[in-house]
């Protein structure tokens, strides 16, 4: 099974040498109202989205009220629920007859519509919408889903939160075996939002990803406040980013708090873009905007006394300082210099140049 180095977006290219592709994950943030829905889409475009993602789920076919009760206790984020698992993903899902007007606000916003798909009949219904689809995390041992959707013959970005190698690689062969198109993104499945999560993150998950499957496409899904997590990501080679995305932070509703808004997200796509022309193609070389500092920092050799026509140089008849013109000998070439003639006389303090060397 092999994997592209590059996947397309629509009109998007995604791979190791462009743009990092910024996914907004709307998810349940419209809060069961399409209007916000729409208002949220363009909020993300205005904000620097690539793309604005649902994610399409029926409480009944996606959770056990049953299995949650039996629990007990309700986990990590979900703790502070004031409602039952069930009934919250029952209030917060997003309705499947909005699709028409979701790809069209997306379609005057300028951005991408995604989803992440959690049962067959969604996705039957969204593929002709959508250029791509996300799997999440929790679905990562469903390898029979997994191949499902990557039959769509469609791009697909694949998070790993709360799983090991092993996992990861099972779920990226049922991708493969359908489709070369894949994002392979680290994840840490924690929706606090909590500072501790920061020791968590992994980011170097991402080398471990680029040696097994060298080329592949690498992306990050991330819950962390801040844009540390983004940067680092994007340094170790992720260039498809997806976020959780809001516009008021404090609302009520299971992702509000630990979503980016606005604000945050328009400054994580500025220094983001920042970094992205700071790493460069890796090739050491003076750069364009070092030519002038590398006259005036660097040294050459100059004359430490006046020196007639047909003088023989010697290491004592010159000392290396700044400026260095074009066409200077450096100090590192004195071995190369010391012994040849002058071909006319060098006034003290004068650089020595290769046009006046026998």
């Amino acid at each position: 099974m092999r994997w592209n180095t590059h996947i397309s977006i629509g009109e998007r290219i995604i791979g190791l040498d462009q743009p990092t592709y910024f996914i907004a994950d709307i998810a349940s943030s419209h809060d069961g109202e399409l209007a916000r829905a729409v208002e949220l889409i363009h909020l993300a475009a205005k904000a620097g989205a690539d793309c604005a993602k649902f994610q399409h789920f029926l409480a009944r076919d996606i959770v056990s009220d049953e299995g949650f009760k039996a629990l007990g206790s309700q986990s990590t984020h979900q703790a502070g629920w004031k409602q039952t698992v069930y009934e919250v993903f029952e209030k917060y899902q997003t309705p499947r007859d909005w699709t028409d007007t979701l790809v069209k606000a997306c379609k005057e916003a300028g951005i991408d519509y995604m989803t992440t798909p959690y049962d067959t009949a969604a996705l039957d219904l969204m593929d002709p919408f959508v250029h791509a689809y996300k799997i999440g995390s929790g679905d990562l041992s469903w390898p029979q889903f997994i191949s499902a959707v990557a039959a769509r013959q469609k791009p697909v970005f694949l998070a790993t939160g709360a799983s090991t190698m092993e996992d990861v690689q099972r779920a990226v062969d049922a991708v493969l075996c359908q489709t070369p198109q894949l994002c392979l993104m680290q994840c840490n499945t924690n929706y606090t939002g909590a500072l501790e999560n920061f020791a968590n993150i992994n980011l170097n998950v991402l080398r471990s990803f680029a040696v097994k499957y060298p080329g592949l496409v690498l992306g990050l899904s991330d819950h962390t406040p801040g844009h540390a997590t983004v940067l680092g990501a994007i340094t170790l080679g992720a260039r498809a980013v997806e976020k959780h995305f809001t516009d008021d932070n404090s609302r009520d509703g299971p992702d509000h708090g630990f979503s980016m808004n606005p604000q945050s997200w328009r400054e994580m796509v500025d220094r983001s873009r920042e970094l992205e022309l700071a790493l460069g193609d890796g090739v050491k070389c003076v750069e364009l905007n070092e030519t002038d500092a590398s006259i005036v920092q660097r040294r050459c050799l100059r004359a430490r006394d006046d020196l007639s026509a047909g003088t023989i140089i010697t290491a004592e008849s010159l000392e290396a300082l700044r400026p260095c013109p074009e066409g200077a000998v450096e100090p590192w070439e004195e071995g190369m210099v010391v012994g040849l003639p002058l071909n006319e006389a060098l006034k003290t303090g004068a650089a020595l140049t290769w046009d006046i060397l026998g």
